[in-house]
């Protein structure tokens, strides 16, 4: 999934879970220019990358175990930097819709976390987690009953059906399209399948799509497909009732599922969220409705947010931070504040920020080489955080993935830790190079603009004209994300929707998929790239996938080099004295929102 500018059980006869393989990784412990050491490590990472559980219909029946020491009423206050990039679940597939998509939507499934961040795939809407008999070919789900929307309508099959079909509509570009590729063919082709969506009276066949009656799904692959019951659980395929459809406005005013909905919303300004009287939590073992809501107001960086948290008066003790974390130059008053440290959670993010070569227009390796050397990936992270925000990345691959390599470092970035810019220098001039103009596109955000700053003065260090464009962080995935985008070089970060490979290297590197609102940012499309994508994706021994995964990201790195790897994430987050039940996530990578209340 995409990590924003500013900052996604199966039935037990199904054992091919692609994150099988846990991983354990060397010590991640680095220090920041304040002196402070790191607080989560590569250990820590891996226990994101262990294997998930799949529940049956008892585990999925709500409501939730309660929080300890949980009470009733308030309302939490959150502070972010920007807009929410999409409120249409369809359109989502950055982390700040996913953080808000678990309190007001929901799917087929979702992930149930237990202590120490033991994540189980149970059933959401549906009664379990889905069932298989043929090896993950055939999927059957079995709706609940007493699912509701805000507006009190019964959810069925037909809503399941049209929540699928809308995501082939012409004006669904920003999602996931796991699903859609599974059903109806790779890269952008699954679109001649249905190319209006549910709109103009058509529908996918009962040979792809089934809804045999108001409480039944199945889903019918030609390959098998033993990782759905994960891909369903992303925010990308919430469920959007039939009735509440408006389209291209949905994008605005979803019909909400979950605990809570979005009552009053002012693009760019604010968000409030309220009760969904028509939740019951009896069908619902993942999230709780502790506070009566939620008061969201954009434009408060993560300086403002660290600063009213810390404070800790008013409203700032009913605070949290959602997409926000701890601000750099705030690291140091709160973790040498016993009182303030207590009020932290923090772990592993599995996020790779990278740096993108547009490789329409960025086409001598040896320059994008020249530009990955040079790099100085321990200056870069300083503003997300220090050494608890990030640590140097040295591939593509999170230290949260099955088949990380912790001695993989094709550009020696520990050994050069600032960049190798004598090095780097020395092949611009090879390259004929020197002087070249390159386009270099950032987000208009202060962690981001700082970190422009790093990169652009590295950039010229070697030799190139650097060109920089600013651009609105609240839609920098849309502007990147164009074909025709026009910049040469540009940041992204992204992290696995589940722990697999095959949900990093297939959506940012496979060309088939290549389009306006792609998540194929470098624009690679190399035949052998994509060819070897198609054959790792048929694989379905886990470990056999992971070998295959593993010699393809050494492959798409050395001979193509389509972005150079800045740093992997880390997330420090403050709370308000007055809110209980804080804990870090492994799945959203941030504070869980299910289970937060206020102690009085």
């Amino acid at each position: 999934m995409s990590i924003f500018g500013t900052r996604t059980a199966r039935a037990a006869v199904v054992a091919l879970a692609a994150g099988s393989l846990a991983l354990t990784g060397c010590s991640g412990n680095s220090k920041d220019k304040s002196g402070t050491t790191g607080g989560v490590n590569q250990d820590e990472a891996a226990k994101q990358g262990a294997a998930v559980s799949f529940g049956d219909a008892k585990v999925s029946t709500g409501p939730a175990a309660e929080v300890p020491g949980a009470k009733p009423g308030g309302t939490i206050a959150i502070y972010q930097t920007d807009d929410f990039s999409h409120l249409d679940p369809a359109q989502s597939y950055v982390s700040d819709a996913r953080l808000l998509g678990r309190l007001i939507h929901r799917g087929l499934t979702q992930y149930q976390e237990g202590e120490g961040g033991k994540l189980t795939v149970v059933g959401d809407i549906a009664t379990d987690s889905g069932t298989t008999t043929d090896g993950g070919k055939t999927w059957k789900y079995t709706l609940k009953d007493g699912v509701k929307d805000a507006n009190g309508n019964v959810i069925t099959s037909a809503d399941v059906r049209h929540t699928v079909e809308r995501l082939y509509a012409p004006f669904v570009t920003d999602g996931p399209v796991y699903l859609q590729n599974w059903l109806s063919g790779e890269g952008t082709t699954y679109r001649k399948a249905l190319p209006d969506g549910p709109y103009k009276g058509k529908h996918l066949p009962d040979t792809v799509l089934e809804t045999p009656d108001a409480k039944t799904v199945i889903f019918k692959f030609k390959e098998p497909q033993a990782d759905l019951p994960q891909a369903l659980a992303m925010t990308g395929y919430s469920i959007v009732p039939a009735k509440g459809d408006t389209k291209e406005k949905y994008d605005t005013a979803p019909v909400a599922l979950g605990p809570y909905k979005i009552a009053e919303f002012k693009p760019g300004k604010s968000m409030k969220l309220v009760k969904n009287t028509n939740w019951d939590p009896k069908t619902d073992s993942v999230r709780h409705q502790y506070v009566d809501g939620f008061n969201i107001t954009f434009n408060q960086d993560d300086e403002a947010q660290t600063k009213t948290i810390l404070a800790d008066r008013g409203e700032g003790k009913n605070m949290i931070q959602l997409t926000g974390t701890v601000a750099t130059t705030q690291v140091r008053n709160v973790l040498s504040d016993p009182a303030a440290k207590k009020r932290t959670i923090q772990g592993y993010q599995p996020y790779v920020w990278q740096l993108n070569f547009n490789l329409d227009r960025m086409k001598d390796k040896k320059v994008r080489d020249a530009i990955a050397i040079a790099m100085p990936s321990a200056n870069i992270y300083q503003p997300d955080g220090g050494a608890y925000g990030g640590e140097i990345a040295t591939g593509l691959i999170a230290p949260t993935l099955p088949g990380f390599e912790k001695n993989y470092d094709p550009f020696e970035k520990k050994k050069y830790p600032n960049g190798n810019i004598e090095k780097a220098k020395k092949m611009i001039e090879e390259a004929g190079a020197k002087g070249k103009k390159v386009v270099y596109a950032y987000a208009n955000t202060p962690k981001r603009q700082q970190q422009a700053v790093v990169i652009a003065n590295a950039l010229t260090k070697i030799g190139l004209d650097v060109q920089k464009k600013e651009i609105d962080g609240a839609t920098w995935y849309e502007q990147v994300g164009k074909v025709n985008n026009g910049l040469d070089l540009y940041m992204t970060g992204w992290g696995q929707d589940w722990a697999s490979a095959s949900t990093v290297i297939p959506p940012l590197y496979d060309g088939n998929q290549l389009q306006d609102g792609s998540s194929v940012y470098s624009h690679i499309n190399d035949p052998k790239v994509n060819a070897d994508i198609a054959k790792a994706k048929k694989i379905t021994d886990p470990a056999e996938a992971q070998k295959a995964w593993t010699a393809l990201h050494h492959d798409i790195v050395e001979r193509i080099n389509p972005a150079a790897p800045l740093y992997f994430t880390k997330s420090l987050q403050i709370q308000g004295s007055n809110v209980g039940g804080a804990r870090y996530s492994t799945d959203l990578s941030a504070i869980d929102v299910t289970r937060v209340f206020l102690k009085s």
